[in-house]
């Protein structure tokens, strides 16, 4: 395998990182230690600085190590800087032998020359689910595989619910959930929060309801588009959803929830853990699309990519590195612990049947789509930007749901 064309490592390269990662993903810091000097070591940098020495995390690279008959150096970062460093690390043919990378990053990676294909590092993906897999191609080519996935979905508050005589079962659709809505405001709770902030994470939440329309990232201004940020607007103006959701990130958000007063919060898989706490009987509901049926919510999660190499020998250690990883086996201990839901139907079933209240993430999941996926590549971090001004425009009332959109399609163009 030969050293793909020279990197093209731009500012603009840098500015696409930065612009999509961190939607639904840990932080932190770490070092830029890079390869051992000794030939027998092997770098591996990820986005879980979280994880120490002692963690199960830890022990599982150590683990795949010493199956492959090396040395471990593994270096946790914060995931935007990871990104950056792994782009400024290639240009000086520094990069880690395997890097974990937030997948909406992998074509950015894979554009500036900085990964491998699986067809030239033999990784198999034949078990991945496609709609998760597609996140990480660009192209016509495959750049990694996914290690987990997570994905938006709605939370609801049982007793809110049952307070205001609505049965879950009867939301299936955009026009059930807003007369759900309409039935707790009269019973005098509160309908439903989110994130619209000005940022990728309202790009990030607004999705299943632009894919749930049917509408396209590639024509911002259909009809199908405007439908869904109407949607938004009318909640707005209906008092069905509060004004703070135009500055929510997913956490405020969140903590709305965790008040007690919200029927629905839509947010992820990361926050499993809180909802624990919450001191009430929540459910989990898949986003529903606008005439029924589960809509496509947005990916998180990271891809296991092997990046290029000035010494082409280390590549055969690294392919079984990955592998490793991502084993049926090492998948459902990783996902357990990241609370992840995995990518491949086989772990998934493993997961359900040990924890059954993941079956509608795993619904979920299988619905979703990467924000990449398309192959828009690159082009993504640009449609994202319009899109979220053109939310916080329409939610605002600085203009209609239509103007706004036309506005952003014609940004894009």
């Amino acid at each position: 395998m030969q050293r793909s064309s020279r990197l093209r490592l731009t500012a603009a390269a840098l500015s696409t990182v930065v612009a999509v990662v961190g939607t639904a993903c840990s932080s932190g810091s770490g070092s830029t230690d890079a390869k051992g000097a000794d030939s027998g070591t092997y770098t591996i940098w990820d986005p879980y600085p979280q994880f120490d020495k002692a963690s199960a995390w830890t022990k599982l690279l150590d683990k795949c190590g010493t199956e492959a008959g090396v040395k471990i150096k593994r270096t946790g970062f914060d995931t935007s800087d990871l990104s950056n460093k792994a782009l400024l690390a290639a240009q000086q043919d520094n990069s880690a032998d395997v890097l974990i990378v937030d997948n909406p990053v992998v074509s950015t990676l894979a554009e500036a020359g900085v990964l491998t294909t699986t067809d030239d590092n033999k990784l198999d993906t034949s078990k991945v689910d496609p709609n998760l897999l597609a996140a990480g191609q660009s192209g016509g080519k495959t750049y990694g595989t996914p290690i987990g996935a997570n994905t938006l979905a709605l939370y609801y508050n049982k007793k809110v619910l049952k307070d205001a005589g609505v049965d879950i079962a009867s939301v299936k659709d955009w026009t059930s959930l807003t007369a759900a809505l309409e039935k707790v405001k009269k019973a005098g709770k509160k309908g439903i929060t989110f994130s619209a902030i000005g940022t990728e994470e309202g790009s990030f939440q607004f999705l299943p309801w632009f894919w749930g329309a049917g509408a396209k990232l590639t024509e911002l201004g259909s009809a199908q588009a405007v439908s869904a940020l109407t949607l938004w607007t009318d909640w707005l103006k209906k008092g069905y959803a509060p004004n703070s959701v135009i500055n929510n990130t997913q956490t405020t958000s969140w903590q709305e929830f965790a008040g007690g007063d919200y029927a629905f919060a839509e947010n992820g898989t990361w926050q499993l853990a809180n909802a624990e706490k919450v001191g009430f009987d929540y459910g989990i509901l898949p986003i529903p699309a606008s005439g029924g049926g589960n809509a496509a919510a947005p990916t998180g999660g990271e891809f296991v990519t092997i990046p290029v190499q000035g010494d082409t020998g280390r590549y055969a250690t690294s392919q079984k590195l990955a592998t490793c990883l991502t084993s049926t086996q090492n998948l459902y201990d990783t996902d357990t612990t990241l609370s992840y839901v995995a990518p491949t139907s086989e772990v998934q079933d493993k997961q359900v049947a040990s924890n059954p209240a993941l079956k509608p993430w795993v619904d979920a999941v299988k619905a979703a789509k990467g924000r990449t996926s398309d192959d828009l590549g690159t082009k993504y971090p640009k449609i994202s930007e319009q899109m979220w001004k053109a939310v916080q425009s329409a939610l605002s009332g600085a203009a209609s749901p239509k103007d706004a959109l036309t506005t952003a399609q014609s940004a894009v163009k």
